[in-house]
């Protein structure tokens, strides 16, 4: 059962499931598509019912990304359209607990690593950056410059601890290693902008990379000179690519097509289902780490939908697939 829930006037940019609650979920919206007026950052509850409403708050500018702490299960932060990332807090009804503005352009994505012993923050901007911060948000730790576009996204490794990846509308991927400050690789990996990248939860070396050009690269980065498999069947441009945190080649990605396709990666044909349940651009995606069947979305269309692909239902039990 797809469990629904809409927002009148805003439309959604990112989803992220909380780490710490299976039945929750936050979603980042801006109003008239992210183009001109505010933000929204809502963080809805699960049940038997439907989607409920926890928390809502209002933003001066589009908001384009958020991703809950793995440390506090109250904390998020969002990325704004004003260069800013706030740190909000779920117990607290009003305003963010902190805000940084050091970017000169919209930020578009924030990461909270999920490695033990980290408690750091990254994020991507329209200003061609990459920042690194402690949650405090007082001031950037760096700022790390190479990008010749956008960066669109930016995401730990969950393996290797100061270790994160970056996505840009320069083409490339690159690879960071955040305690010298510093690029260790990039990877040429589209001819088109990259507008989302992930990595594998069960291998450290494979990275997926979403592009405008309709297609989904999965890269092994001991031998980036072409990708293992490229994965195509989408009509618009690839918006954001999942890894599955309970199968080793099951991965997702949504589009600007309005559907959510569900691939194997270690296929000679991958597309396992392709969900057209949205009227709009869908932006968000996200697994829920607690529940192996279940994925959240979210789409210009101004909802937030909860719900059980046939395909994972369909899948190798948790944790044992392999490619």
């Amino acid at each position: 059962m797809t469990k629904t829930f809409r927002c009148p006037g805003r439309h959604g940019y990112a989803v992220e499931v909380s780490p710490f609650f299976a039945n929750r979920v936050a979603c980042a919206a801006s109003q008239y598509y992210g183009i001109a007026g505010g933000g929204t950052l809502l963080v809805l509850d699960q049940t038997e019912t439907g989607l409920h409403l926890l928390r809502r708050w209002e933003w001066g500018d589009g908001l384009f990304d958020v991703a809950w702490s793995e440390s506090n299960e109250h904390l998020l932060v969002a990325g704004g359209g004003d260069g800013s990332l706030q740190l909000w807090d779920t117990s607290n009804h009003n305003a963010p607990l902190r805000v940084a503005r050091e970017h000169s352009q919209e930020v578009c994505s924030v990461d909270w690593s999920p490695t033990r012993g980290e408690n750091l923050i990254i994020s991507g901007s329209w200003d061609q950056t990459v920042k690194l911060w402690e949650p405090t948000l007082s001031q950037s730790l760096s700022t790390l410059r190479g990008h010749e576009g956008v960066v669109y996204s930016t995401i730990w490794s969950p393996h290797i601890p100061g270790c994160f990846a970056s996505a840009s509308g320069d083409g490339t991927l690159r690879v960071w290693d955040a305690k010298a400050a510093a690029c260790r690789l990039v990877v040429p990996a589209h001819r088109a902008e990259i507008l989302s990248c992930d990595w594998c939860k069960y291998d450290q070396n494979i990275v997926a990379t979403g592009s405008v050009d309709c297609s989904v690269c999965v890269w092994d980065l001991r031998n980036p000179r072409q990708p293992v498999n490229q994965l195509q069947g989408h009509a618009y441009a690839v918006r954001r690519v999942k890894f599955s945190p309970f199968s080793r080649c099951v991965m997702s990605s949504c589009s600007y097509d309005f559907t959510v396709r569900f691939w194997d990666h270690s296929r000679n044909r991958p597309l396992l289902e392709t969900v057209e349940h949205h009227s709009e651009f869908v932006c968000g995606l996200d697994f829920n780490l607690h529940t192996p069947t279940q994925v959240v979305d979210c789409s210009w269309d101004e909802t937030v939908k909860v719900y059980a692909p046939s395909c994972l239902s369909a899948a190798t039990p948790p944790h044992t697939a392999a490619c």
